[in-house]
C-alpha cells in the first residue's frame, strides 16, 4: 500500500479556504434566489438548463446528467416545479419509455425574473471579487480540476446542453 502523501500548510489552506468559499457561494446564491423569487438554486438551474436546451426541452436522464443529480433527486423537484405549472412532463408516442421534461412559459417568466438578480449576486461573490487575470486563471484551474474528475471527458459540462453527448 502506498503511503499517504498529506497535505502541506498550504495545500491544506488552500483546500480549505476553497471548502469553505463554494459552501458559502452557494449558500449566498439558494438565499438570494429565495428571497427574491421564492426558488432554491437546484430549481433555478433546472430552468436555466431548459431554457437554454434545443426547443427548451431534455430528456429526464440527461437533464439529471447535466445537473449532476440523482434522477429521484430530480424526480422531486420536476413534480415541485411541474405542480408550480413552470415545466411539463411528457412521452412522445414513438418512445414510451423516455420522459421528456420542457420549461414552459411560466417557467420562463419565472426564469427571466428571476436571472437579473442571480446574475448580480453571481457578480457580487465571485467576479467582483477577482481581477481579470484572475477570472482567467479560475477558469483553467476549474479546466483542470474537470479533467481530474473526469479524465476521458465523458460528463458533459454544464454550459454546454445542446452539444452535450448524453445517452439518454
Amino acid at each position: 500500500m502506498a503511503e499517504t502523501r498529506w497535505l502541506d500548510d498550504g495545500e491544506q489552506q488552500a483546500w480549505r479556504a476553497f471548502l469553505m468559499a463554494v459552501n458559502l457561494m452557494d449558500g449566498a446564491l439558494d438565499r438570494q434566489l429565495r428571497h427574491d423569487s421564492g426558488l432554491p438554486h437546484a430549481y433555478y438551474q433546472i430552468l436555466a438548463m431548459l431554457s437554454e436546451a434545443p426547443g427548451r426541452e431534455l430528456t429526464m436522464t440527461r437533464l439529471a446528467r447535466l445537473l449532476r443529480s440523482s434522477p429521484s433527486r430530480l424526480s422531486h423537484a420536476a413534480a415541485r416545479l411541474e405542480g408550480d405549472g413552470m415545466i411539463r412532463r411528457f412521452k412522445r408516442p414513438e418512445n414510451r419509455r423516455t420522459t421528456i421534461v420542457e420549461i414552459t412559459p411560466a417557467g420562463m417568466k419565472v426564469l427571466e425574473a428571476a436571472a437579473p438578480g442571480h446574475v448580480r449576486e453571481v457578480r457580487r461573490v465571485l467576479f467582483d471579487a477577482l481581477s481579470s487575470e484572475q477570472v482567467g486563471q479560475l477558469r483553467e484551474i476549474s479546466e483542470s480540476m474537470l479533467s481530474a474528475l473526469d479524465p476521458q471527458g465523458e460528463e458533459p459540462r454544464y454550459a454546454d446542453p445542446d452539444t452535450a453527448d448524453v445517452r439518454d
